[in-house]
């Protein structure tokens, strides 16, 4: 599913136009990016957990010719299914 076929379904079942569930989706969007900026979790219940994941300093080797490569330390997205989306999926 695409993002705008994301915002027609939402428009579709709150009965709104395209143009505020765009405005719904992107909000929500940007709200958990900012909260996950600062360091904090967003946890929906039942849905799932965003956080952040620090993700230590390696070497790694470059497949082609084999010459190890420094991956610097840096912090990841992380998203974690609740139980009902876990479900629901089965």
């Amino acid at each position: 599913m695409t993002k705008a076929e994301l915002i027609e379904k939402i428009a579709a079942k709150a009965k709104i136009s395209k143009k505020a569930a765009n405005v719904a989706l992107n909000t929500f969007v940007s709200s958990i990016t900012t909260a996950l900026k600062k360091g904090d979790r967003v946890t929906l219940v039942g849905f799932g957990t965003f956080s952040v994941t620090k993700r230590k300093a390696r070497t790694a080797r470059n497949p082609r010719t084999g010459e190890p490569i420094r991956v610097p330390a840096r912090k990841a997205p992380k998203f974690k299914a609740g139980s009902f989306l876990k479900k629901a999926v089965r």
